[in-house]
């Protein structure tokens, strides 16, 4: 059982669990199942990692509710709906998780010998880059949003043409 599969069993358990400094806080209505208290024991370490905040101020657990929530909007079947959470997730992830570079200085090629463009909406938070590296460059941050969701149990694909075009 991973860290995460302890928590959800611990949820469907009725366990509320906090984070309370690097300890598990755990309330439960009556006695909790021993082999949930086991797994969470076990997966103790990893799930304080999971419900601690990132540098987005987002904890793993938070970005799973955004993702369900997402997959629980609207009626398509479950597999779709998961998809378009997924992508959800992708875009919310990049937007928290800016990458600033030096104005003038294309972040992807590094050349500063034409026009580069700002991308991105808020001030301190551009990224500049010449317009044909963005694709690349996009792609490359949709890999790495999907890298770190799927390291906090939120998985799905990124088809690599719909990277390369997608603005």
């Amino acid at each position: 059982m991973s860290a995460a599969l302890a928590f959800t069993a611990a949820r469907v358990a009725g366990i509320e669990v906090r984070l309370k400094g690097n300890n598990l806080s755990l309330t439960a209505p009556s006695e909790p199942p021993t082999a949930v208290l086991d797994a969470l024991r076990r997966h103790k370490a990893e799930i304080v990692v999971m419900l601690r905040p990132g540098r987005d101020g987002w904890s793993a657990e938070d970005w799973r509710l955004f993702f369900e929530e997402r997959a629980g909007i609207g009626e398509l079947p479950r597999a779709a709906a998961e998809a378009q959470a997924f992508e959800c997730c992708i875009v919310e992830w990049l937007n928290r998780n800016p990458a600033p570079s030096t104005p003038g200085r294309c972040a992807s090629c590094g050349r500063a010998d034409a026009v580069v463009v700002p991308f991105g909406t808020e001030p301190g938070t551009h990224t500049w880059l010449h317009t044909e590296c963005w694709p690349a460059w996009h792609a490359k941050r949709r890999i790495e949003a999907a890298a770190s969701l799927k390291s906090m149990g939120i998985t799905g694909s990124i088809d690599a043409h719909e990277t390369s075009t997608r603005g």
